[in-house]
């Protein structure tokens, strides 16, 4: 089966598009203490069930890493749950990518997708007020791909993201049957 990938982005804050309130009450809070433990578990636990591997075999100290360019971690949470969470990445001359998006699986379909994308969106254009001597946003970027929830490219097109370019691949050594879940071997969970 072959995989589609989309990129998207935005060049203006105006592109951004209000989404509906979501039917649970959401707090969106910056994590501003870069904590590898906390981004490896939102990346299992928001990815398990959309093929997010890549990352799975990193080291506390390649989470940490990554963590030192800059990268904005917000995390959703409903009631003190986590919900879902954004990555952003400053990647100089104003751009900045949406790096990793989702929702926990209990909180897929409460409308809780579209309010953490705005919410985080915004976050995006306004990150240089955050980090004295970057320079404004002027694109911010995402890409997703036909493995990601069904919901994906719907709500981002649904912000404001416009298609720029799309690429048809082959997945690598991936078990379609499977998914790596929270835990490697986890497999596939249902949701509500």
């Amino acid at each position: 089966m072959d995989v589609i990938t989309w990129y998207l982005e935005q060049t203006s804050p105006s592109d951004l598009l209000p989404a509906k309130p979501p039917a649970i009450e959401l707090d969106i809070v910056r994590a501003e203490v870069p904590s590898p433990e906390l981004n490896r578990f939102l990346y299992t636990a928001v990815g398990g069930d959309w093929q997010w591997t890549e990352r799975l075999p990193w080291t506390w100290r390649q989470w940490a890493e990554w963590l030192s360019q800059g990268v904005e971690t917000w995390v959703a949470y409903h009631r003190g749950t986590p919900a879902g969470y954004v990555e952003l990445v400053p990647q100089g001359e104003g751009t900045v990518e949406v790096a990793s998006f989702g929702l926990l699986p209990w909180a897929i379909g409460r409308g809780a997708g579209g309010r953490l994308l705005e919410f985080c969106t915004a976050r995006a254009w306004d990150i240089a007020e955050r980090h004295p001597g970057l320079e404004p946003a002027r694109r911010v970027w995402l890409h997703t791909c036909s493995l990601d929830g069904p919901a994906a490219l719907a709500n981002y097109q649904a912000r404001g993201f416009r298609i720029y370019d799309s690429r048809v691949g082959v997945p690598g050594d991936r078990d379609e049957g499977s998914t790596p879940g929270p835990w490697p071997g986890a497999g596939p969970r249902t949701h509500p």
